[in-house]
């Protein structure tokens, strides 16, 4: 391992390519720098400096050892912040996994602010469907999970809180059929029409489709936005997020139908396992707490054109 004066000397001598240029960087004598460059050739048995022309140059195996040594001067250095923050109660990494059903450009002030702390904790961002997102709490793939639907399952050390509830419209495409049909509209009406459906992420199961009668042909997309296009377009039918769809709605893109199921809204959760609760897991918890952002993330952005 090259201490930091070693360092600075193969650095100065490759960036002026002189040793009295060199010693001047350093604030040293030239005869100083000529004798510790001889030293380090000797401490290695190798030839590092090139004397043979009028500028003096790294050979390969100087700028190897140079190139190298930065590299594990700048890790250990990483690594040393890494135990500092360790030590203070500060996560290495803290894994998020978002609900597809949210919409990650909600998450972004969160994440802004989250960075202001200036903690070092490395975010992973990622998302699940149905399924899947209590899957990832499970299973080790997340620390901290936002947006689950359905009843929290049995996992040990599980918490949670509510974070809201989202509403739910049953929309076609202003030229699909059943757009003029009166309502409202039975099982069997709609089962004769294609419903499109966001694909459960479980890895575990066969995953769960919500809004799909029996005997219906589904198309399945990855995501709710893909959803909420597939159906603006007229490609299916079913349910999707009230407030999201609001200005589709207004313009009259997608025609809202009253159903005679109709499907009761959907309870979002936040959840976590007690047995790691780290300061920036408990940081994050706090925010999802608030009123405001938990109203934003819920209903989400009616960003569609």
């Amino acid at each position: 391992m090259l201490s930091e004066d070693e360092l600075s000397l193969l650095d100065a001598i490759r960036e002026t390519g002189s040793l009295s240029r060199a010693a001047a960087r350093l604030g040293k004598a030239p005869s100083t720098v000529s004798h510790a460059a001889r030293q380090l050739e000797t401490r290695f048995d190798a030839l590092l400096f090139d004397r043979r022309r009028y500028r003096l140059q790294l050979t390969p195996a100087g700028h190897l050892l140079a190139d190298e040594a930065a590299r594990l001067m700048l890790d250990v250095g990483r690594l040393s912040q890494r135990v500092k923050q360790i030590a203070s109660g500060w996560e290495d990494r803290l894994w998020i996994v978002c609900d597809e059903i949210l919409e990650f450009e909600t998450m972004l002030p969160v994440v802004q602010a989250f960075d202001a702390l200036g903690s070092g904790v490395t975010l992973r961002m990622t998302h699940e469907v149905l399924s899947g997102t209590w899957e990832a709490l499970r299973d080790g793939r997340a620390d901290l999970i936002v947006g689950a639907t359905n009843e929290p399952p049995a996992i040990p050390g599980l918490r949670w809180f509510e974070l809201g509830v989202m509403e739910w419209v049953f929309a076609v495409a202003s030229r699909h059929a059943l757009a003029a049909v009166d309502e409202p509209l039975r099982r069997e009406q709609i089962a004769a029409h294609r419903a499109v459906v966001v694909a459960d992420s479980s890895r575990a199961s066969a995953g769960r489709a919500y809004g799909v009668v029996g005997g219906q042909s589904a198309l399945a997309v990855p995501s709710m936005r893909a959803k909420i296009l597939a159906q603006r377009q007229g490609l299916g039918i079913g349910w999707v997020p009230r407030h999201r769809v609001a200005g589709l709605l207004a313009r009259g893109e997608l025609i809202e139908k009253i159903t005679a199921d109709p499907r009761e809204p959907n309870t979002l959760y936040v959840a976590w396992r007690g047995d790691h609760e780290g300061r920036a897991l408990k940081w994050w918890i706090e925010q999802l707490k608030q009123p405001r952002l938990a109203e934003r993330l819920v209903k989400g952005l009616d960003t569609l054109v």
